[in-house]
């Protein structure tokens, strides 16, 4: 299987790390519109070009609205789009975690929580039992979404920040 990630910058470089370490994947390279690394392949626009069925595909660039709108079109083209969580990560076997989603080092998803697409779930957060955390969202490191919230789609919640609970209600 090949990754194809969209984003050669810090948060590409990360996830690339992540999904080396999943063992998942014989190759990994990298799309974008800046960089002329040895594994740059391509540019973002030509995404398209990339398409087989040994390829998967994920947006990792920080700009929420960006990281999914690019999500969307790759899954529409008929490509697959990767899902990486860590393997020191909790994701309960109650949790959905849906396609694009990054779910970084020492993350908690607790009991009954769906991550919706394209979500990243950064460094030691913690989403606890039974929130839904909705298309795009950023929770960053070390961040904590108390029970049973529904974080709106493209919100980013700071580093160290704390929701508590049904602060954004069901």
């Amino acid at each position: 299987m090949r990754l194809i990630i969209l984003g050669a910058g810090g948060f590409g470089r990360t996830v690339a790390d992540l999904a080396a370490q999943s063992g998942r994947y014989e190759t990994i390279s990298f799309l974008d519109d800046g960089s002329n690394a040895p594994d740059v392949i391509g540019k973002c626009v030509d995404f398209a070009n990339f398409k087989d069925d040994a390829t998967e595909m994920l947006p990792a660039l920080g700009n929420n609205e960006l990281r999914l709108m690019l999500g969307q079109r790759i899954e529409a083209a008929g490509i697959k789009l990767a899902t990486i969580v860590h393997g020191t990560a909790y994701v309960s076997p109650t949790a959905v975690v849906m396609p694009g989603s990054i779910i970084l080092p020492k993350a908690v998803v607790n009991t009954s929580c769906v991550i919706k697409r394209s979500c990243l779930i950064n460094i030691g957060a913690m989403i606890d039992h039974g929130t839904v955390i909705e298309e795009g969202c950023h929770i960053c490191v070390g961040a904590i979404v108390k029970a049973e919230n529904r974080i709106p789609r493209l919100t980013k919640i700071e580093a160290g920040q704390v929701i508590e609970n049904r602060q954004y209600p069901l």
